[in-house]
């Protein structure tokens, strides 16, 4: 093992040789010292390389139901954006952590899988740590999903949408015997429902749709209705049939009149208009 290291680090061993050692230390007095000040004097000032300020103003709809008389507001604050990340789930949180500990919003992974901070954001339903802060804008503008009963500020009720959500019974139905094994499918079977499974539910759709805002009671909205059709195309699922006898309704499925807002909003780029369109049309070679 010495011979190894030896052979290691020629450059260190040499250092290590006595007389090299006595050398270097008759040239180079040592000065041992446990002062702070003397570093800190011959310290260099740091080059800064934080970013100059920039405040923006941040308007965010605010509603505490819990606070006798309180009524809707819209509330701003100046925000530092950047000294915050850059997304606008970032300015909430800013504020949230520095400048107003009581506003309540909902959040969890940040990375546009799980749909919780669901919000309209300067006109337009998105997810909040999805959308970027316009440097260049005026202000931001920040409310509830639209349409939705408000909990609390930027909290709304999703009961309502879950429980559409329930009624298709979005899981698989089969009665065939796999042996415990998988269910299989051809590739051109899998792609049939690409670009519909992605759905993270988040309602952006769903609330960005002028006949759900009418009649959202009845009509299953952009969301639910992609997610029945997902389902319905899915070749391992044998309720195919049921499904859509329980879609063939006036008010589920044929509240939509082809607006599109739900497919312009999708956080995730996907198009729950096509899906309705396909359902309208199974419905119809089915009668």
């Amino acid at each position: 093992m010495q011979a190894l290291r030896k052979f290691a680090s020629p450059a260190l061993n040499a250092l290590r040789s006595p007389g090299l050692s006595a050398q270097l230390g008759a040239q180079i007095p040592r000065v041992f010292t446990t002062s702070a000040a003397s570093h800190l004097s011959q310290a260099q000032p740091a080059v800064s390389d934080l970013k100059p300020s920039q405040f923006m103003p941040v308007s965010v709809y605010r509603w505490n139901p819990d606070e006798e008389g309180s009524k809707p507001r819209m509330e701003t604050y100046d925000v530092d954006i950047n000294d915050c990340g850059p997304m606008v789930l970032d300015v909430l949180l800013k504020v949230k952590d520095d400048l107003d500990s009581g506003l309540t919003l909902r959040r969890s992974c940040r990375e546009g899988i799980c749909g919780s901070c669901a919000m309209n954001i300067n006109g337009t339903n998105t997810l909040a740590c999805l959308c970027a802060v316009d440097k260049t804008a005026d202000k931001i503008t920040i409310t509830p999903l639209p349409h939705m009963h408000v909990i609390k500020d930027l909290v709304v009720d999703m009961s309502n949408f879950y429980a559409q959500y329930k009624s298709i019974k979005p899981w698989l139905i089969s009665d065939a015997d796999t042996k415990g094994l998988e269910h299989n499918q051809t590739k051109q079977e899998r792609q049939l429902i690409d670009g519909m499974y992605e759905c993270i539910l988040c309602a952006c759709c769903s609330t960005s749709c002028p006949s759900y805002w009418w009649a959202g009671e009845k009509y299953l909205g952009p969301a639910v209705l992609m997610q029945a059709y997902r389902w319905i195309v899915d070749s391992r699922d044998e309720n195919t049939k049921e499904r859509l006898d329980q879609l063939d309704d006036p008010w589920k499925v044929y509240r939509c009149h082809t607006i599109m807002n739900c497919t312009k909003v999708c956080p995730k780029g996907l198009n729950p208009g096509l899906a309705v369109a396909k359902i309208k049309q199974a419905l119809s070679e089915q009668h």
